[in-house]
């Protein structure tokens, strides 16, 4: 079975985006912030890591960084509704450190899942 970790502060969001992962059978981890993210992507290596941009303690560029040094690297997809900045200013950022693909928020379910999708094949 094929994990993926969710790293989202929003918790609306962080529930939305597992309850839409629960049902496709992917293990879903999830995680609250950047240095939650990276214990948990650490101790379980998830296949894929889904990591919003903009979180308190450890913001998403800072985990895509990281991710791109584990071997071996798992895919990611990032993920920003934007801050002080467009939010296409920071996944053109994410892009640039290594995600996979981006993905801006608020999106439609159907998009997460294809990118998923792609990347897991």
């Amino acid at each position: 079975m094929k994990s993926i970790l969710v790293i989202e502060d929003n918790e609306n969001m962080l529930r939305m985006v597992t309850d839409l992962l629960s049902p496709t059978g992917y293990q879903v981890l999830t995680a609250v912030d950047g240095v939650e993210g990276m214990k948990t992507y650490r101790n379980a290596r998830p296949d894929l890591v889904l990591t919003d941009i903009i979180m308190p303690d450890k913001e998403g560029l800072e985990v895509i960084m990281e991710l791109c040094r584990e071997v071996p690297r798992p895919k990611i997809i990032a993920m920003s509704g934007g801050g002080m900045m467009d939010p296409r200013t920071y996944l053109s950022l994410a892009e640039k450190l290594g995600a996979d693909e981006v993905l801006q928020k608020p999106f439609h379910p159907a998009d997460l899942l294809a990118m998923i999708e792609k990347l897991l094949q």
